[in-house]
């Protein structure tokens, strides 16, 4: 993923890159690269474990094949851009239901994983879904342009990029043991 650029954003497609080309947001990126890149402080590390608590939740119901965007002004230079930390993530997980369930069996299991006051709270992530493999409908097609179009740029109307980050119970325990092991040094 490129560096911010000088207003503290993602740019939305990779500096030196030609507009129509390929290497744009959203950029691919491990659970153990966003550890590295955005695990700077306290707050973002607690973040980041939430994320990584919000995720192993998703696999414990056998949600395993996906991605997920995750955006929001922890994906921004908040601390110089606004004087203080991200207070969440801002994620859409696009998922395939497990084999043998449906939208409805699965419901009941997964509501408290998209609903925003709770996935707030618990793990300061702002969850919200988009299930894979299903006929695509207008109302797919325009869920998805709404979060393309609401995340290429700020509310003061800066493009920006974000991240695109695949569902991997695995990789995620090296992640968690990257997270675990970290100790974070305030600079004096």
């Amino acid at each position: 993923m490129p560096a911010w650029n000088l207003v503290g954003l993602l740019p939305p497609i990779r500096p030196g890159e030609e507009g129509h080309g390929s290497d744009r947001s959203p950029y691919a990126a491990t659970m153990l690269d966003v550890i590295g890149r955005f695990g700077t402080n306290e707050d973002r590390l607690a973040i980041l474990a939430g994320l990584l608590n919000y995720r192993q939740n998703l696999y414990d119901l056998d949600v395993i094949e996906g991605f997920q965007w995750l955006d929001g002004s922890f994906t921004e230079d908040v601390e110089s851009l606004m004087g203080r930390s991200p207070n969440d993530i801002d994620v859409v997980t696009f998922f395939k239901l497990p084999a043998g369930q449906t939208q409805e069996s699965m419901w009941p299991q997964l509501h408290h994983l998209f609903d925003i006051e709770h996935t707030k709270q618990a793990f300061r992530v702002d969850g919200y879904p988009m299930i894979l493999a299903e006929a695509l409908e207008d109302r797919h097609v325009h869920e998805i342009a709404y979060w393309y179009s609401m995340w290429g740029h700020t509310r003061d109307r800066n493009w920006k990029g974000f991240l695109r980050v695949d569902l991997d119970p695995g990789a995620d325990l090296n992640a968690r043991n990257l997270l675990e092991a970290v100790q974070f040094v305030e600079p004096e």
